[in-house]
């Protein structure tokens, strides 16, 4: 009686084991894989060197009073107001004046413009003299000498006064103003305004020692903050040929084209020195390229299968690569999805 239990439950599970054997099979090859592609144009990369620094202006100046007198902070003509925090001055424009008539008094510049003209008319005279033979050489010269000292007296007064107005020796913008109240005296040697023309900015970068090949004067900068939707041009403008045998690196300084003033002095920036670059080339994903026995490849879509390309690539940024060899322009790579792919597996695009 056990024993026919045996046979009935194996003669049932030999029929249950053939009919499984008659169920439909499932391959790999027909499963179809969901992925993403591009489609392939000629586009631009460039490769960097990537540095900081904070951006200076090219001219700045801070301007302290040379004289004690009345403070008198000049009116803008732009705004008609007097001059604040941020106006923009031109080179030579009056922005302080300081009043002292003992001063002026002392300079005593008409009396010294009057002794030069009477200096240089006797100088003529004397020399007309000295052709006729009416006057000894020693005479002439001595003509000269005073006239000569009468310019110079002129001069020196001239320079004097000068100082009594304080002007932008540049274009640019006032930065710093000291408040002082008008028509009351103040000392000399107090700070007065500061000045600043940062439509040309500077920066000083530190590169790596390996960069040193490739840096040259002159070469391209691309120049960005934070703040700013845009990038800026920049230029290798100096490059030190020492190595700092503590950092490892060189030193050098950027030239920033900020005529539209969107950088302001004092700003922290990145510099991408651009090292090598092409345009109309295929360009990828970094992160789509995978490796295997020193061989780099790239999976594209032909006929719904993914196809295996052997690559050799080129110049490299952060995210993307050149393709020297091995895609062409309009194949179909795929950008998500290839992590499970294999040689021909099937596909669907997504």
């Amino acid at each position: 009686m056990y024993n026919n239990r045996i046979s009935a439950f194996c003669i049932i599970s030999l029929f249950f084991l053939a009919a499984c054997s008659n169920q439909p099979q499932t391959t790999q090859s027909d499963i179809e894989t969901p992925v993403s592609v591009r489609e392939l144009k000629p586009g631009s990369i460039s490769s960097f060197f990537n540095t900081s620094g904070t951006a200076q202006a090219t001219f700045s100046v801070d301007l302290n009073s040379e004289m004690s007198g009345l403070y008198q902070l000049q009116t803008n003509p732009r705004t008609g107001r007097p001059f604040k925090l941020g106006d923009a001055v031109n080179k030579g424009q009056l922005i302080i004046r300081f009043e002292d008539k003992e001063y002026e008094n002392n300079i005593r510049i008409e009396s010294r413009q009057l002794t030069l003209d009477i200096a240089e008319q006797e100088s003529v005279k004397q020399k007309e003299l000295y052709e006729k033979g009416g006057v000894t050489l020693t005479q002439l010269r001595n003509s000269e000498v005073s006239a000569t000292n009468a310019r110079y007296e002129l001069e020196n007064a001239n320079l004097s006064l000068q100082k009594m107005n304080i002007e932008a020796p540049f274009s640019g913008f006032i930065v710093s103003l000291p408040h002082y109240s008008s028509d009351v005296r103040v000392s000399q040697g107090l700070p007065m305004v500061g000045i600043m023309d940062y439509t040309r900015l500077y920066m000083d970068i530190n590169l790596p020692e390996s960069a040193i090949e490739y840096i040259q004067v002159n070469q391209p900068v691309h120049i960005t903050h934070y703040t700013l939707p845009d990038t800026l041009r920049g230029v290798i403008n100096e490059i030190s040929p020492a190595i700092s045998s503590e950092t490892r690196t060189f030193r050098g300084k950027v030239l920033i084209d900020n005529t539209a003033l969107k950088l302001r002095p004092g700003m922290f920036v990145k510099a991408d020195v651009i090292i090598d670059s092409a345009d109309d080339v295929i360009i990828i994903p970094k992160e789509v390229v995978q490796t295997a026995r020193n061989r780099k490849y790239v999976y594209i879509v032909e006929r719904n299968m993914a196809v295996v390309r052997t690559i050799i690539t080129g110049i490299e940024d952060d995210d993307n690569v050149q393709v020297l060899e091995g895609l062409y322009e309009n194949d179909n790579l795929i950008i998500r999805g290839y992590a499970t792919l294999r040689e021909n597996s099937r596909v669907r695009v997504l």
